[in-house]
């Protein structure tokens, strides 16, 4: 079952889940609303819970066969493969709905290609998925409504939060020369196809919530390279304290 190809990929999946993860839950206690607190904390969970999943597919597809808790709590920063977007700080309410309702449109076409994956598993992790995705993007669409379309700094604020993250949109849906060859063999669908249909569904829903398409582009890279911001080492380093000072410790 070694294919260090498909682990690399699955890792991928699965570490930008588990990063959005651990930024979700982050507005414990500190969000606008205790019923949007609630919520937050809830899709966190969502994607914990998929995280893990994929984690532990990567881990029985890698020579090194590690489950999903040495997966997350014991790679180097370096050694993470989540996309840029997930990383960048919660900023203010406006950046954390910005920022997830971008990922939610790009696990929404995601999911929908590896449910139709030839590898049983990874199908049926993405139809369990889709599940979740689904309410997410409601969640996320709703506010992105309410914020844009009312008061004018609200409007304001949800633009200066696009204007920030758009730069990290470049590589979604990219994929490796190597992850060609799972496509080639028909592991996965090519989801380089998906970004097109991304790129307009999101120009229609900014144009109906009367924002603009950020002029600077997208053109920060280097998930799949282990290639990150300042930010994520900050991240691990909270994540990951408990089991790095007690390893292998058991409740």
């Amino acid at each position: 079952m070694n294919n260090p190809i498909l682990s690399k990929f699955l890792l991928h999946i699965g570490d930008s889940q588990l990063v959005l993860a651990q930024r979700l839950a982050e507005w414990c206690g500190h969000a606008p609303e205790l019923e949007i607190d609630i919520a937050l904390a809830n899709i966190g969970l969502d994607l914990l819970g998929q995280s893990r999943n994929f984690l532990t597919l990567a881990g029985q597809y890698e020579e090194a066969q590690r489950d999903e808790d040495q997966l997350a709590y014991f790679r180097s920063e370096r050694e993470f493969l989540n996309l840029l977007l997930c990383e960048q700080p919660n900023g203010d309410f406006a950046q954390t709905i910005v920022r997830q309702w971008l990922m939610d449109h790009y696990h929404l076409l995601l999911m929908t290609s590896l449910s139709k994956s030839a590898v049983a598993e990874i199908a049926a992790l993405a139809m369990k998925s889709l599940k979740e995705v689904k309410y997410h993007i409601r969640f996320s669409t709703s506010w992105m409504e309410r914020l844009s379309l009312s008061t004018a700094e609200a409007h304001q604020r949800v633009q200066l939060a696009l204007d920030s993250l758009w730069r990290f949109s470049a590589e979604l849906f990219e994929l490796t020369a190597e992850e060609r060859v799972l496509v080639e063999q028909g592991l996965i669908s090519d989801l380089s196809n998906d970004k097109a249909q991304w790129d307009k569904t999101i120009a229609e829903e900014l144009k109906r919530f009367e924002l603009t398409v950020p002029a600077n582009g997208a053109y920060r890279r280097g998930a799949k390279q282990g290639l990150h911001t300042e930010h994520l080492g900050y991240l691990l380093a909270e994540m990951q304290a408990i089991q790095r000072t007690y390893p292998e410790m058991t409740w």
